[in-house]
């Protein structure tokens, strides 16, 4: 299972990567439990400062496997679960998490943008919430994206739905660095993740964790309960045929 992530280091500086590229690293059970099980392997770790989030191929992540969501309605409930608590652990983290976007991020995917301390992408990436468009209530992502952003625009942007440009997440305030193509972001991704790195560890953790107590990142209740209100609106008729045209039409 944990073929479908990576997870390299160079000296302070972790990446992890979800390899599921042909499926445009859309998020499925196992892809989940990688990421569970490389969240646990970095929390151990004592030598990395920084984790760079990204994703094999041109996406980084497509959002929740459409195909598996439709399966039944346990199977709904234990891939919002695990993304819930996904959410949480990667922001608990004792390390800066900086998101390296270099395509694609819908759904659940912008919403592993939002956990990131910072994240960094290109003019032209693809960005959005489009889960109410499509049957879907996005409440597993919604407090990342207020926290992010502030509830206002939070409110926008996910009522509304509908994808946006690089450049406009960037002006939203969903992503805090921008390139002005996808050429250049490896070179400001590095810039940003030695800046990072180059701080005191003990200062950054202490930091880190401060915030996340302001801004309640850690309430795993609240996250658990918007798993399971996005699983009861999963179950309707409506919802069910929304995302089976929105499958089809892909």
């Amino acid at each position: 299972m944990n073929h479908l992530t990576r997870l390299t280091s160079n000296g302070p500086i972790g990446t992890l990567t979800l390899n599921r590229p042909e499926a445009r690293n859309a998020l499925s059970i196992d892809l989940l439990g990688s990421l569970h099980d490389r969240a646990d392997e970095i929390a151990r770790r004592d030598d990395l400062r920084v984790l760079i989030l990204t994703g094999e191929g041109k996406s980084f992540c497509a959002g929740m496997d459409l195909k598996a969501v439709l399966g039944d309605d346990k199977t709904a409930i234990t891939l919002l679960t695990m993304l819930a608590d996904l959410c949480v652990k990667i922001r608990s983290l004792p390390l800066a998490v900086l998101g390296r976007v270099n395509g694609a991020a819908i759904g659940g995917g912008c919403g592993l943008v939002c956990i990131c301390d910072l994240a960094i992408t290109h003019a032209d990436s693809k960005m959005g919430f489009p889960e109410v468009g499509m049957g879907v209530c996005p409440a597993v992502v919604a407090p990342w994206l207020i926290r992010r952003v502030g509830a206002g625009k939070a409110r926008r942007i996910l009522l509304m739905g509908g994808l946006m440009t690089g450049q406009q997440a960037f002006d939203t305030g969903i992503v805090t660095g921008l390139v002005p193509g996808a050429d250049d972001l490896d070179d400001a991704v590095a810039q940003t993740a030695e800046r990072l790195a180059s701080g005191g560890a003990q200062a950054l953790q202490a930091t880190k964790n401060h915030l996340n107590n302001l801004d309640g990142s850690l309430d795993r209740d609240q996250a658990r309960q918007g798993a399971e209100l996005s699983a009861r609106v999963l179950a309707l008729p409506e919802s069910r045929a929304r995302l089976q045209a929105a499958l089809a039409g892909r």
